[in-house]
């Protein structure tokens, strides 16, 4: 690989490292949320949401590291 490719995937790779920096950041609060709501809210609609969306955000934040990793593999 030249080195253009390379520093392209290298930018690449830091807005997908900020992408996950800022999805983490709405996980914690979307968890936060969760975890201060009283109990019975939380066996509720509202809370079977919020955990629903903190397991996908979970999901998706894994999806990026995989992507980081295989951009590190692909640059090397």
């Amino acid at each position: 690989m030249n080195k253009d490719r390379r520093a392209k995937l290298a930018d690449l790779q830091g807005k997908i490292e900020d992408l996950k920096s800022e999805l983490e950041s709405l996980r914690d609060e979307e968890q936060e949320y969760y975890d201060n709501m009283p109990e019975n809210l939380q066996q509720g609609d509202k809370g079977q949401g919020a955990e629903s969306v903190v397991s996908s955000m979970d999901e998706a934040i894994s999806s990026l590291d995989d992507a980081i990793s295989s951009i590190e593999s692909a640059s090397e």
